[in-house]
């Protein structure tokens, strides 16, 4: 029993720290809507399961040499423990104003030395002017955590959840990562908040107009999902990184090999209307070939015209995608094109095959798209794709035409393309392309209207998928009930190539 006293005192320190910010600040966060720091821990990993560093460490007072008080720093970190797996956690508590010592940057460099899943708990703001009255100067804008966050992006998974007023550095914190969520009502992310806008334009604004769900999910895409609570948000955050790997070392992990992978949904034949004009429902087909209940939507709310998301094959995690043909047509415009992209550098670092099930009518036009700069946003488009280097297998169950058609393709690596019956395409649309190459032999008939549909009617006898196929320009047209078991059979087959593509990738990921 020599050192109980030490033993004791240790207990009664981390009883203070449990205090957090007070009850005060503690009472002020949950009118907020918002859970404590704590509660969070708890909520994501489970009580009593998350493993503290750096617990003590906080700001101390003494009276006579007697420790009195110990209010902790506003950045917890440790390691979380859920589905069997380890994960470094970054929390921060907004009940508490000051932080102590490089609490986030030590975090970050065990998750990169320990080869671990890294997830930021954001509830913070940035830098003060009260810190230059703090320290009698002003500072060059430097950070120790920012060195490094490339390389981690390149080597784990990073996830961030915005779960309050989100500003600055934090701000950015939120995008630097694979994954991010907010919570609806309760959390903005902004660069600056409404006083540096006011200082700035003299325009008064509240946070949530600047940058709630409305702005950063449904008008930015900055965050990629929207929870409507915190648990809900970790949750998300829990089946995202059930498809990952802990780190570019390893494959995914497998998961049930639940749903029969010769299951032939008889509901595909019939998926895509003969009329081209008319639309289906994209999600009613990824269900019917992808292990049922597996998909895990990214974005849903920007950049609608594709949706992506991970899903598994026969229990094997992959990531795919499938244009939506009720925005837009399924035409790729600048925001889809930048969520695809993002997409694809996701998978590609982490060994996730591609499925894409394709009907690209191609870039979207129109004025306000060439103010966004579609023409550079397709050329981006088009160099994401050919760098990828996972396993890609595309089957093109409607339409492909144009650039953005091209970005189906990826002529090296282990690349598979199917089509069916449904298909067709070209380097653009028939209807468009008469107008523009025989404009004037419609012109000078008597007839402009009839002459035109006449020469429609002729191309489009042209386009029958068959054509296509005994030029061998398509590899094979299947029904579209084999769709399953053929994705089926090519991702078990992906699964020796993926073992040769461990580790870094050889392009860094770009947020």
């Amino acid at each position: 029993m020599v050192w109980e006293p030490e033993v004791e005192e240790l207990k009664r320190r981390k009883q203070m720290t449990m205090q957090m910010g007070g009850q005060e600040r503690i009472d002020v966060q949950h009118e907020r809507g918002k859970l404590t720091l704590r509660e969070r821990l708890d909520a994501f990993v489970g009580k009593d399961s998350f493993e503290e560093i750096g617990e003590l460490a906080g700001f101390a007072t003494y009276e006579d040499d007697k420790l009195v008080n110990v209010t902790p720093g506003n950045t917890i970190i440790g390691l979380g423990n859920f589905n069997g797996r380890k994960v470094v956690i970054n929390a921060n508590d907004f009940t508490i104003r000051g932080g102590v010592g490089n609490k986030a940057g030590y975090s970050q460099d065990m998750a990169m030395a320990w080869r671990l899943p890294y997830v930021r708990m954001l509830d913070a703001v940035g830098g003060s002017v009260r810190t230059f009255e703090q320290i009698g100067r002003t500072y060059i804008p430097t950070n120790p955590v920012t060195p490094g966050i490339e390389k981690l992006l390149c080597t784990v998974p990073v996830v961030s959840a915005a779960l309050g007023s989100v500003a600055g550095l934090p701000a950015v914190d939120a995008c630097l990562a694979h994954f991010n969520v907010m919570v609806k009502g309760t959390s903005q992310v902004f660069a600056g908040g409404p006083p540096v806008v006011k200082a700035a334009f003299g325009v008064e604004i509240s946070k949530e107009d600047l940058g709630d769900e409305r702005t950063q999910v449904y008008g930015s895409g900055v965050i990629d999902n929207l929870a409507d609570t915190e648990e809900e948000a970790f949750e998300m955050i829990r089946q995202f990184l059930g498809y990952l790997p802990d780190n570019v070392w390893q494959l995914p992990p497998r998961g049930a090999k639940d749903d029969d992978i010769n299951r032939r949904d008889e509901s595909l034949i019939s998926a895509i209307p003969r009329d081209k004009r008319k639309i289906y429902d994209a999600r009613a087909i990824l269900d019917a070939v992808l292990d049922k209940g597996s998909f895990f939507e990214i974005t849903p709310h920007y950049g609608r015209a594709r949706i992506v998301g991970l899903a598994r094959i026969n229990g094997y995690p992959v990531g795919t995608m499938i244009n939506n043909p009720k925005v837009n047509g399924g035409s790729m415009d600048v925001a889809a094109g930048n969520k695809v992209i993002r997409f694809l550098q996701l998978c590609d670092t982490f060994h996730l095959p591609m499925v894409y099930l394709a009907d690209e009518p191609g870039f979207m036009v129109g004025l306000e798209q060439q103010r966004q700069g579609i023409v550079r946003a397709g050329a981006k488009m088009l160099c994401a794709t050919l760098r990828t280097r996972m396993p890609w297998i595309s089957i093109i169950i409607r339409q492909l035409y144009g650039v953005a058609g091209q970005c189906h393709d990826r002529p090296s690596g282990m690349f598979k393309r199917v089509a069916w019956p449904s298909g067709h395409w070209g380097s653009m649309h028939i209807s468009g392309g008469v107008a523009a190459a025989y404009r004037r032999v419609i012109d000078e008939s008597d007839d402009p209207e009839a002459k035109r549909m006449e020469i429609e009617a002729k191309l489009d006898a042209l386009a029958s998928p068959f054509k296509t196929a005994e030029a061998f320009n398509i590899e094979e047209i299947m029904d579209p009930r084999d769709t399953r078991p053929m994705v089926c059979d090519f991702i078990e087959m992906a699964q020796p190539m993926l073992q040769t593509q461990l580790g870094p990738g050889p392009t860094p990921y770009m947020p």
